[in-house]
């Protein structure tokens, strides 16, 4: 078995000694994962186990823990490696859209180049009525040699060094034109990936901050739909092993034992949102120079694809321009090419739509959740008694070393010397009291 990473960055967090309810919370598991998980950890790292004289359990684990799992499990290290590999391997295959585009312009314009020079000398060699007729011809090529000259500013080093001086200005990131052009056609990944794991970890943190006891509306602001009934509450009470009780009134509380009990007292408590909020999706990170140099090559692209495709398909170009092997290699892909460029563009653009159709809703989601951030913060009556009565099951259990009665850390001889110590120090200090 695997350990879980989740649960691993959660005993780090809490400095090697944890409770089931620690790590539920901390990581936003379900309590029953979370404690096999422990107990694996526990067995496979050379973890010990706490009893308190309570039944609780806490696990310490020592601080090379990783280390020991690394060096157990091929699978780590495996992924270790994969992942460092897989970094390597993302980034060519980002960057290779834009060599893609690069290389593909860049082969059209030496083709057309070739054609129209094949096509020239032909000409010089004519007389008569075959220079009229190839001069005619050659006029054709005017429109694609405008195209030619207006795209070389593109290139400008001038360009790029007023680009990078915008760059700089905006932002101490930014990134790399290739980058951007993968950016451009399939955007920089769900902003909302992280999303369950962020909502169940703000779950748990308000659950531990109110001590183990809450009433729905608390936790309404990281839910996305809410409801009377409150159904929205049964995975929670599900996930972190809660229960139900009814007030005097008819109102239902909801109180988590196992969140009660933490292995050390918590520090300052961290500020945390009021509400879930979910992340707009951005068309593309890159910036506008980088967006619109991205668009315009992707245009000239299918301009200059279509040009190659109008000479080849007309059947004046000469023996000569044919002969050589990049007109060849042109014409034997220039489909690809026109796809690809259209392809290109087309993907931004339906992206783009899908993108406008898809914010608005996650703004409606994130003012709804708001909403009910604020009537929590300004409660009526009727919530303020709710709250009330919620805090009589509200406790804090923090298991110190004083509280331990077995581990598994020491030899059951020792132990029971230890614990007959601590007794009579117990039953002194009580003598002293009277």
């Amino acid at each position: 078995m695997t350990p879980d990473p989740k649960i691993v960055k959660s005993i780090e967090k809490l400095d090697y000694r944890v409770t089931v309810g620690d790590v539920a919370a901390q990581a936003g598991l379900e309590l029953n994962f979370a404690q096999q998980g422990l107990l694996a950890l526990a067995s496979e790292a050379g973890g010990h186990l706490q009893v308190a004289e309570s039944g609780d359990v806490v696990y310490l684990f020592p601080k090379n823990f990783r280390s020991i799992l690394r060096n157990k499990y091929w699978q780590l290290r495996w992924q270790q490696t994969w992942q460092k590999i897989w970094r390597v391997l993302f980034y060519i295959i980002r960057i290779s859209f834009g060599i893609i585009l690069i290389a593909s312009i860049l082969l059209m314009l030496v083709a057309i180049i070739a054609i129209v020079i094949a096509i020239n000398s032909t000409n010089d060699e004519r007389e008569g009525d075959n220079r009229g007729y190839g001069g005619g011809y050659g006029g054709g090529f005017f429109m694609p040699h405008f195209w030619l000259g207006d795209i070389f500013w593109w290139f400008d080093p001038g360009y790029n060094r007023r680009r990078l001086q915008r760059r700089r200005q905006t932002s101490n990131y930014q990134m790399n034109f290739l980058e951007s052009v993968f950016s451009f056609l399939f955007g920089d990944g769900n902003p909302n990936a992280d999303l369950e794991e962020d909502r169940w970890q703000k779950i748990g943190s308000v659950i531990r901050s109110s001590k183990g006891a809450v009433i729905g509306e608390q936790i309404a602001p990281y839910v996305d739909e809410m409801d009377r009934d409150e159904d929205y509450m049964i995975p929670v009470l599900s996930r972190f092993n809660g229960y139900p009780q009814v007030s005097p009134q008819g109102e239902i509380i909801y109180y988590f034992p196992e969140l009660q009990v933490m292995a050390s007292r918590p520090q300052e408590s961290t500020s945390t949102t009021s509400y879930l909020q979910e992340k707009l999706w951005r068309f593309s990170q890159a910036n506008g120079s980088q967006i619109t140099l991205a668009a315009g090559l992707g245009a000239l692209n299918i301009i200059l694809a279509f040009v190659l495709n109008s000479m080849l398909r007309g059947g004046a170009i000469s023996a000569v321009a044919y002969g050589k092997g990049i007109v060849l290699f042109a014409a034997s892909i220039q489909w690809f090419l026109l796809g690809y460029g259209v392809l290109y563009l087309l993907i931004p653009l339906v992206r783009y739509f899908w993108i406008q159709g898809r914010n608005p809703q996650i703004i409606k989601r994130n003012q709804a959740r708001e909403q009910r951030a604020i009537a929590l913060n300004q409660p009526d009556q009727s919530l303020r008694q709710k709250l009330t009565y919620a805090s009589q099951f509200a406790q804090q259990k923090v298991i110190g070393d004083r509280d331990i009665t077995y581990t598994t850390q020491d030899d059951l001889l020792d132990q029971n010397i230890k614990n007959a110590d601590k007794i009579d120090q117990d039953w002194q200090r009580r003598i002293n009291e009277q």
